[in-house]
This record gives C-alpha cells, structure tokens and sequence, in this order.
C-alpha cells in the first residue's frame, strides 16, 4: 500500500500527505505481484477481479459499463451519483478484495468525488456506529483525504481522526486487517519524538500472528514488510532479517520482500 525505502527516517513532522500519496506506488506493485503470488502461496478462492474489469472500462468510453461492486463507471474520471454508491459499496462490502478497495479509492479521487464518498460514509456510520468495517473504511478515506490537502495542520487533525476510527474498528472487531494494517503504516510516520516505535512493532507483529492463522491473501505480505523496516529503522537489523525471510518464505514473488534480502545478504558480503 504505501511506499517506504528500508531505514528511511521518519519526518520530523508528521507527515500524513506521504502516508496518502504513497500508496499508489505500492498498489501498483502491489497488484502487479498478486497473480504469481497467488498462485505460488496456496491462496484458495481469492480472486482480483476489479483490475480487469476497470481495465476494460477505460479502453473506450462507449464500452458497455461493468455491473456490480467491482466498477465503478466507464470512464474512473467521470463517475456518477451511481457511480459513488457502487465505489461505497466496494469499499463497504465485507467480500471485496483489498485490491479493489484501492481502486475505488483511486478511482473516486481521480474523478474528484472523494468529499462526496466521505460524507456518505460518515452517514453510514452515524446510522450504523457498531460496524467495524465502516469506522475502518472511514478512516482509510480521511487518510486519502490528507493527501489532497495542503495545509500540515489539517492534515494532522484528518491522521489523528483516523487514528481514532482504527481504534473503534479494533475494539468492534479486534481482527479486522484493514484497520490493524493502515494504523499501523500510518502511525510509522509519526514523529520520532512521540516514541510510537514499539508500538508500530506491536501492531505489525499482532497483525501477522492474526494472519498466520488464516488462509493467505496476497496483501499478507506486506505485513511482513513493514515490520522489517520498522525493527531496521530502529536498529534490529537481525529481527528485520528473520521477519523478511519468514515472509519471503510464505510469499516467495514478492519482489520488494527478496529486494530488502537481496540489500541485507549484499550489506553483510561488505
């Protein structure tokens, strides 16, 4: 989801518009990986099917438009009343992917209606506030939301209510992935200053033992990721190690996952 060099520094400042605009460099790689992941990591009845699907939406505006929770409108920028309903619904839904999550948050930013998908959001959840799925959606929009804006200060109080809907969507529902793995991405950009390292750690490592347990799904890895740069950030570069391999190991395409490896054996060969 969002893309962070192994052992690069945390800003000084929060930086809640890298957390935002970061993400589409690790959603392409990230989707790009995902078949021979798939296939290659024992994932059982998952399926990308949005890629495809809004694929083949833009080829030509005149193209018959997709139905179902998977597309959004014929052309991502020009999307409809209905068009945000079935982007709502993508996101909302309990049986879609994370990828396809990640293209209607794409899809609705590229088309301008992401204010729009927000507050219709915020009435789901008043109307429903026992639901973790939509405080955790919600809060994954309000991070989307920081990277569109310009001033730190906004962008600090959208990251702090963020941080508060991750939290709601945890105590409703303690193994909800999405809330667990963007709080703890975006809290790794917190400033040093707010000692959130071990927490970021704790976070990460619960993730993981949540997911082991679990049939894989290709966004998995990623966890396995992230813990590594945190514990090299911090200076175990050995626990970095073991967990880069363990997920390696359960995910052996990810490219990034051999990269930090390939960087690690080369380091020690010096």
């Amino acid at each position: 989801m969002f893309s962070r060099r192994a052992g690069q520094p945390v800003n000084s400042n929060f930086d809640a518009q890298s957390v935002a605009s970061a993400a589409a460099t690790r959603e392409t790689q990230s989707r790009q990986q995902q078949p021979a992941m798939q296939s290659q990591s024992g994932v059982a009845g998952t399926t990308i099917k949005a890629d495809s699907a809004l694929e083949n939406a833009r080829v030509s505006a005149d193209s018959k438009q997709p139905t179902g929770s998977q597309a959004l409108v014929s052309t991502p920028d020009k999307i409809d009343d209905a068009g945000v309903r079935r982007a709502i619904d993508t996101l909302t839904a309990v049986e879609s992917t994370y990828p396809q999550k990640q293209n209607a948050w794409k899809d609705l930013i590229r088309a301008g209606k992401l204010d729009e998908a927000l507050a219709a959001l915020e009435q789901k959840r008043t109307a429903e506030p026992l639901v973790a799925g939509y405080a955790a959606t919600l809060g994954h929009g309000y991070l989307n939301k920081c990277g569109t804006l310009q001033d730190v200060r906004e962008q600090a109080i959208l990251a702090m209510q963020a941080d508060k809907l991750f939290d709601t969507a945890l105590n409703l529902d303690p193994g909800n992935w999405e809330a667990r793995f963007t709080k703890a991405v975006a809290m790794s950009y917190w400033p040093a200053t707010m000692n959130k390292g071990g927490e970021v750690i704790g976070q990460f490592q619960g993730l993981i033992q949540q997911q082991e347990v679990q049939p894989a799904r290709p966004e998995f890895a990623e966890a396995y990721l992230w813990l590594g740069d945190q514990y090299e950030k911090m200076g175990q570069r050995q626990d970095a190690l073991m967990v880069w391999q363990r997920g390696a190991g359960l995910f052996p395409i990810h490219q990034e996952l051999r990269n930090r490896l390939a960087l690690a054996a080369d380091g020690a060969t010096r």
